[in-house]
């Protein structure tokens, strides 16, 4: 991950009453307005598109349909510009779109593409895809934001949960792929 984030609000050494989704029972809820992706990362996928589109629908398979044309500034990612995937209708999803990315089983194809190929599972997923549901700051720090009103949404990637856990270790997975094992370690030391 080529990214720029190296840090994380201190909210991520708070514990919290939360767990995550029960996917695939969230239907990948967190997938249905698509997603911003760094100008660089949108490059990658077209020069890997011939391992991507075996794993999507045959309507999308275009890699001309990916991206809806919107583009942006970002400070956050590497290029410092962002471009946004195309979504698309879908009534069996929890909120009648999806990303284009997102196939009917509910998987996204990047990842499969990604697992098939011998890599990562994250290795074609965009940053602010492994990012969700936590955040990024106004500091540009990763953090988690309005988790009560994410664990009240009934298809959210968050919960109640029965007690309290580190929210570090809640994210352990998306922090260390994303800071790097050694940065994660020594942030969780801070807590141990």
């Amino acid at each position: 991950m080529g990214g720029v984030i190296k840090q994380i609000n201190p909210r991520l050494l708070a514990r919290e009453p939360l767990q995550r989704c029960g996917w695939p029972q969230c239907g990948a809820a967190c997938c249905a307005y698509g997603v911003w992706l760094d100008e660089e990362e949108w490059r990658d996928l077209l020069a890997h598109a011939s391992l991507i589109i075996p794993h999507l629908p045959l309507d999308r398979r275009d890699p001309a349909r990916w991206v809806d044309g919107r583009c942006e500034e970002d400070p956050f990612v590497p290029s410092g510009r962002v471009v946004h995937t195309r979504v698309c209708p879908d009534p069996k999803h929890y909120a009648g779109s999806a990303c284009v990315f997102l196939r009917p089983d509910y998987k996204c194809a990047l990842q499969v593409a990604g697992e098939v190929a011998g890599y990562h599972p994250w290795r074609f997923k965009p940053f602010y895809c492994i990012l969700h549901p936590l955040d990024l700051d106004e500091q540009g720090r990763i953090t988690l934001d309005e988790a009560v009103a994410l664990a009240e949404e009934p298809a959210s990637c968050l919960r109640w949960g029965e007690k309290a856990q580190l929210l570090l270790d809640l994210f352990a997975e998306e922090l260390r792929f994303l800071l790097g094992d050694a940065t994660y370690r020594a942030l969780r030391s801070q807590v141990d």
